[in-house]
This record gives structure tokens, sequence and C-alpha cells, in this order.
């Protein structure tokens, strides 16, 4: 079942073009990789499908639902959450209420209460639930990454934009927030993560999709893409390919 179709998506800058005629297909329950160069597009990509930024042309269908204009607050009460690469919290809100905030820009009818009692249990989730009383401000990078998490999963997504979650963490780090995601789309949640560790993507993903200069390059089994010549020449490098050539 298709959880979302963009079709030939142009983006434009200024006078530049960002995102160059891509096209990507999400099935309800995959697990996806969107990698390429930096500036390949990928972020803007993102931003597109959740409002953030125009679309300049082309379609975007998400849950049987044309949102090509769609508004990032109707975005989010549609069941599209993601989280970003920056991280930048509510630095003096408590932990417990950033989430709950994120809970009320998708359900704006619900309770403050409502919010913040659905916020516990998504910091119980990340391994927060001790911090939750604590300024935002107080916490780690690895934790505010895991914050940006449970504000995401409190929206209650459809489908789950995951931006760079791993960047800056370490090994023991990245294992844990690997393990999260795990358990995020066994429940059913469709997921694209922007990854640039490929021993991530490899581990977990079931698809890989690769932009470069904001064009669709490849598309297909992670074991077909990173042998792909194109997607080598472009991001992966020669040696990087041998290694797992080797391996394989």
């Amino acid at each position: 079942m298709s959880a979302l179709n963009a079709s030939h998506v142009f983006v434009r800058i200024g006078e530049r073009e960002i995102v160059c005629d891509a096209s990507l297909s999400l099935n309800v329950g995959e697990l996806v990789a969107l990698v390429g160069p930096n500036g390949a597009g990928k972020t803007t990509l993102v931003n597109t499908i959740c409002g953030v930024t125009p679309a300049h042309g082309g379609r975007i269908v998400f849950d049987g639902a044309d949102i090509t204009a769609i508004k990032t607050y109707q975005a989010a009460r549609l069941g599209l959450a993601r989280t970003f690469q920056i991280v930048q919290p509510f630095a003096e809100f408590s932990v417990r209420d950033n989430v709950a905030a994120a809970a009320l820009f998708s359900r704006p009818g619900e309770s403050l209460t409502v919010a913040r009692k659905e916020a516990q249990r998504h910091l119980a989730f990340v391994g927060l639930e001790a911090q939750a009383a604590q300024a935002a401000s107080t916490l780690t990078l690895a934790m505010r990454k895991r914050l940006e998490l449970a504000k995401a999963l409190a929206m209650r997504p459809k489908l789950l934009f995951l931006d760079e979650v791993n960047a800056g963490l370490n090994s023991a780090e990245v294992e844990r927030a690997t393990a999260l995601i795990h358990q995020i789309a066994a429940d059913g949640v469709t997921i694209v993560m922007i990854e640039h560790l490929m021993k991530v993507v490899l581990n977990i993903c079931t698809r890989i999709a690769v932009l470069h200069n904001g064009q669709l390059i490849a598309d297909g089994a992670p074991r077909d893409v990173i042998q792909n010549p194109a997607v080598v020449e472009a991001y992966l490098g020669k040696q990087y390919a041998q290694r797992n050539f080797a391996r394989g």
C-alpha cells in the first residue's frame, strides 16, 4: 500500500534549483534511507514534503491526498512528522513541555494535561523519563537528539522523517538510537532516514534512495545501490565500494 508518492518535484531557492525533477515513492511500513553528498537536496526535499519549503513543480500525494501546497501545521495533523539535523528545543521549557508542545501543535484541541501525560510516555520510550522536569538546555547532545525523537513521536506520525539523528553521537549512542528506530518501525510507522553512516543504513534500511545535485540517481535494495557505478562515483567512493564488494 502506498504511503507517499512525490512525482517530478522541483524546488528553487532564489535562482538555484535545489531539487530537480525528483520522484520518490514510499510504501506503508518501509524503512528507507535517503542519502547523498552534502548539498544534494535531501533536507530540501523533506522540507517540501512537510510543507516547510514550497514546491515549484511536481505533485506530492500522501495517504491518498494531494499535499503539494500543504502548510506545516496541516502536514502535522495528517501524520507527517520529522526531526531536524540541528536540534533546537525550547531551551527554557522543561523536557516534558517540549514534547507536550509538539503534541499540541499536531492536535490543537488536546488539553495540556493530556499532552503532558502523553509526553511522559514518549520520554520513557526514549530513555528521558528521569529528565522530564529539567530545562531542555541542560541536556547533552545525545539527550537532545532523543528529545527531538520524542517530540516527533508525540505528533503520532504515520510517516516519520529522521534528519541525521546519529550526527555527533558516539558508537554506543548510535546503537541506542538505532534500536529505537527499529522499535518505531516495528510499530508500523513508515520511516525515511537522511543518514551519512552507511553502516547504520545497511543495518536497518530495506531501501536506499540516492540524491545527487537535486536528482534521484538510484533507488533500490541496499546491496544493489551501493554497487551502482553512479552512486560510487557521486557519493560512496571507490574504496568504500571495493571493501563492501569484497565481503559479498
